[in-house]
């Protein structure tokens, strides 16, 4: 059975990305915050706390995927945060070179995981990141090569997690 996930990402400038690697197909994952209600959230801390909590729940694995402003982002942080503190696996893909809507890549983004130590564990030692080869999305061999591996990165994830 699939594992259910839970996605973090920079939404304006990577959910273009983000969707094609949700429609590999499989994994069960989150279903993101649509325009709309992310309007009737935004700006309310405590509502988009409750928002993180409901998506993280049920959850085995947080997947940051990691664009080009990724790494610092307040939310992103405090899903990492909140996903290494139930538990969870946390891992990282790195997405600069996923095309957006208008066949563009981006520069690759820092390490999110860079100076968050929760219980005198370094997220950046421990936690996995991945570098996707091939030249870019549409190259069958950049696909494939997450298609291929997405499994088994959650599933080292979480094995990681178990240790701490």
């Amino acid at each position: 059975m699939p594992r259910k996930t839970f996605y973090s990402f920079h939404y304006i400038p990577d959910s273009w990305r983000v969707s094609k690697i949700r429609n590999i197909g499989a994994l069960e994952d989150n279903k993101p915050a649509s325009d709309n209600d992310w309007e009737t959230i935004k700006g309310d801390n405590a509502k988009i706390e409750r928002w993180i909590a409901n998506q993280l729940y049920g959850r085995s694995c947080t997947i940051v995927l990691i664009g080009a402003n990724t790494a610092g982002r307040k939310w992103i942080t405090y899903e990492i945060n909140e996903s290494w503190k139930k538990g969870m696996g946390v891992l990282g893909i790195h997405v600069h070179n996923i095309t957006d809507s208008n066949g563009n890549t981006s520069s690759k983004g820092s390490n999110p995981f860079s100076g968050i130590t929760i219980d005198g564990v370094s997220l950046e030692s421990v936690v996995p990141v991945h570098n996707p080869t091939g030249y870019n999305w549409e190259s069958k061999d950049y696909r494939n090569h997450i298609a291929d591996n997405l499994e088994s990165w959650i599933e080292a994830a979480i094995k990681v997690r178990n240790k701490y």
